[in-house]
């Protein structure tokens, strides 16, 4: 999931790298860069110093490409051996409307992707009876479609201490965080909208929504937000959908988070928690609290869902005075209702090296494992939707896999080519697909490609 959006520090440093560029207050290119050069950010270059001159009026656009490739190697519930390929673009523009109004400490963020392709995971490596849990293409899901991604306005106010946005965005461009240069699900993005897809809409779902940030130290702030819950914008068609019909509740989410630096350093550590209004689904009694498979009556609702999660990311090493290379760690873990969620708790850890080389100095090398654990009464519901229509044979077409826990691991090596360009190939090994452990254990090839325009 690309992060469209950027500060004015960030753009002029981008900027910076074209070739030629100082800063002292406005940016200064003494020579633009041309289409191709691996020292460029942008694959089109400076545009014959076009893009300069717009970003030193305050108007920035970009143009990212995700691609992902995934073949199952062996295993899976479908052995035949196939590839599949989805991508994603995305056009956004960040607006400096101090640059351009005069406003102080205040920005616009618009950006629309389009994704497209397929998933090798949601029928050769998952039992597509009850489907999966992770996602061996991140890039792929919500409708291969064209969304209004975000739609924002953003005011600092007090020095910068206090942060307001508001507008349409996902969830996880501000709470529960994390980078996506994995290609397995389980390692990239907000993890919380991995597990609680039905409430907590990720990239490249928008939805209208307030977020608040107060910086209580420059190392540590604290951040609250209201997020509207309303299913229909998942649906294909309503990619632009702006009114409010359909709204089941809100999403109340709010963070803790703390940016040290340990030993010069950098660091990142969140914890949070989240709360939704809306009405949730018992995942297997019914109102009488017996089995709702069995009785045949609706399944009972609470009048709220909530979860909590925590995130840690830490470098550990650099390379000599070059804090760009060395060993970063990092963990994640999410726990959620019981009653209403289909996944209990989930967490993951890995470890990425970046410029493991002289030679290849931003090339970077990630490891990760990960466990999604099954709610125990999503089991039971299962067998009981088995034994009441008296199937017992996994064989059977309309017999109902019960899920447990499903384990990944993901192995790649990312070669960057340009500063606009880099490819990662990866291993993922999958144990118990969709937690079903009649499902092979699965070996999948990837690639990832990431590039900038």
């Amino acid at each position: 999931m690309p992060d469209f959006s950027f500060s004015r520090d960030s753009a002029i440093s981008a900027l910076c790298l074209i070739g030629g560029c100082t800063t002292l207050g406005l940016v200064t290119c003494a020579q633009a860069a041309p289409a191709f050069n691996s020292e460029s950010p942008y694959m089109l270059g400076d545009w014959n110093g076009t893009r300069t001159e717009l970003s030193e009026k305050g108007y920035d656009f970009k143009l990212d490409y995700t691609g992902e490739m995934g073949s199952n190697l062996h295993g899976g519930y479908d052995h035949d051996r196939t590839a599949r390929y989805s991508d994603q673009f995305g056009l956004g523009t960040h607006l400096d409307l101090q640059k351009i109004l005069g406003w102080d400490d205040a920005e616009f963020q618009l950006t629309i992707t389009k994704r497209s392709g397929n998933n090798i995971s949601n029928d050769r490596i998952n039992d597509p009876r009850v489907g999966g849990f992770t996602s061996a293409q991140e890039v792929w899901g919500r409708g291969q479609t064209t969304r209004l991604t975000q739609m924002w306005y953003q005011q600092k106010f007090f020095d910068q201490k206090l942060d307001i946005k508001v507008g349409r965005f996902g969830e996880g461009e501000d709470f529960n965080s994390f980078p996506c240069d994995f290609q397995n699900l389980a390692f990239c993005g907000s993890q919380v909208g991995n597990w609680v897809g039905g409430i907590w809409y990720n990239w490249p779902v928008s939805q209208w929504a307030l977020r608040v940030k107060y910086h209580l130290t420059p190392e540590l702030y604290a951040q609250a937000g209201a997020y509207e819950q309303n299913p229909s914008n998942l649906d294909r068609g309503n990619g632009f959908k702006l009114s409010g019909s359909g709204t089941q509740g809100a999403v109340l989410p709010v963070e803790l988070v703390w940016t040290p630096k340990l030993n010069g350093l950098p660091g990142e550590y969140r914890a949070g928690y989240y709360y939704s209004s809306a009405k949730a689904s018992d995942v297997y009694k019914d109102q009488n609290g017996q089995p709702a498979a069995l009785s045949g009556e609706a399944y009972r609702s609470a009048s709220s869902k909530h979860g909590v999660w925590f995130g840690a990311q830490q470098q550990v090493t650099s390379i000599a005075s070059d804090h760009s290379r060395g060993l970063s760690v990092f963990a994640n873990a999410t726990m959620h209702d019981k009653k209403t969620n289909a996944i209990d708790n989930y967490v993951q850890a890995g470890v990425v090296y970046k410029g493991p080389f002289d030679a290849r100095a931003k090339d970077d090398i990630g490891f990760a494992l990960a466990r999604v654990h099954v709610n125990p009464a999503l089991r039971k519901n299962a067998e009981a939707s088995n034994q009441a229509h008296a199937v017992y044979d996994y064989d059977d077409p309309s017999f109902l896999p019960p899920q447990d826990t499903e384990y990944s691991a993901e192995l790649y090596y990312g070669v960057h080519l340009a500063n606009w360009l880099t490819v990662r190939p990866n291993l993922q090994y999958i144990r118990h697909p969709g937690g079903v452990d009649k499902v092979d254990d699965a070996l999948i090839a990837g690639i990832k490609i990431q590039s900038s325009f």
